[in-house]
């Protein structure tokens, strides 16, 4: 991989406890990855955890990934991720999306058409004005259909698309701009058997492909009908689930930077699909052992 390609990590850590969190931030750090995204899922807030791991670990970059933006205002996320840019030395990424109708529903907010909600909220960010230092912050969004990467071309400085096979790269590409960032999302899993590699794929991700509006956007790449049954088709997970040798991995990573991303974020699944990352991967994959 060339020197310009960033590579990131995401992982759900709310099973991790707060030793290993640290140090899964510290041998990250160290490995030499260029940002580690963390997810707003249901235990830890990602803005206070990237202000905790900031203070504890030496060159990387830490984002919310995804902060969803009807759990705090505008004005909060603006404050929040100054906050930690100003105190970071320029650290921080700011990740932002409107995570799904039945999540949002079950927290208690009236959920709303999501391109308007997200045009709206960025613009008004836009307008926020704070007594503190007026340092820049990265806006990053979380988009993958036509309409929320055009929001993301206007409003913020780069995307962050989930579970879209590499061919959805370009098109994001085009959408986007040649100045924007474009960070996509990649699962990953060290098995080179299919049959164990797929369940363990379906087992990760089978609760989005139920998703509608995921599956709007697969349909578009010629999938449908079976090919959402029984948690996904081998075809669809073979698309989205980068699985088998190092090699093969590698390669589809490379193929997502070919295809003009700015930046890969490995979301490193382990075979027993365990509360820990599979280290063995991050090691491999990581820019110390491969010379980026």
């Amino acid at each position: 991989m060339q020197s310009n390609h960033k590579l990131g990590v995401l992982f759900n850590t709310d099973r991790l406890g707060q030793a290993e969190f640290l140090r899964y931030a510290q041998r990250t750090d160290e490995l030499g990855y260029e940002s580690l995204w963390l997810p707003e899922l249901f235990t830890r807030d990602p803005f206070a955890a990237a202000g905790y791991l900031l203070a504890r670990t030496q060159s990387i970059n830490l984002a919310s990934g995804i902060a969803n933006i009807y759990a705090r205002d505008p004005v909060a996320s603006v404050s929040a991720a100054r906050t930690l840019q100003e105190l970071s030395q320029g650290r921080f990424i700011l990740g932002l999306g409107v995570s799904n109708a039945g999540l949002n529903q079950a927290r208690g907010h009236v959920w709303s058409n999501p391109v308007a909600k997200l045009s709206q909220y960025l613009t008004e960010m836009q307008a926020v004005k704070l007594t503190s230092p007026a340092t820049n912050i990265s806006i990053h969004v979380a988009a993958h259909g036509p309409k929320m990467l055009a929001v993301a071309a206007e409003l913020a400085d780069g995307a962050n698309t989930y579970l879209m096979p590499c061919e959805h790269v370009k098109q994001a590409r085009v959408a986007l701009g040649v100045a924007k960032e474009l960070n996509t999302m990649l699962f990953c899993l060290l098995d080179e058997n299919a049959e164990s590699a797929r369940a363990t794929a379906r087992k990760a991700i089978g609760y989005y492909v139920g998703l509608d509006y995921y599956q709007r956007a697969w349909q578009s790449f010629g999938f449908s009908g079976s090919d959402f049954d029984d948690e996904g088709s081998d075809a669809l997970i073979d698309a989205i689930f980068a699985w088998g040798s190092l090699d093969e991995i590698n390669a589809r990573i490379v193929r997502q930077f070919e295809a003009s991303a700015t930046r890969v974020v490995v979301i490193p699944v382990g075979p027993a699909m365990g509360g820990q990352p599979d280290w063995k991967l991050l090691e491999s994959l990581s820019p110390q052992s491969t010379g980026t």
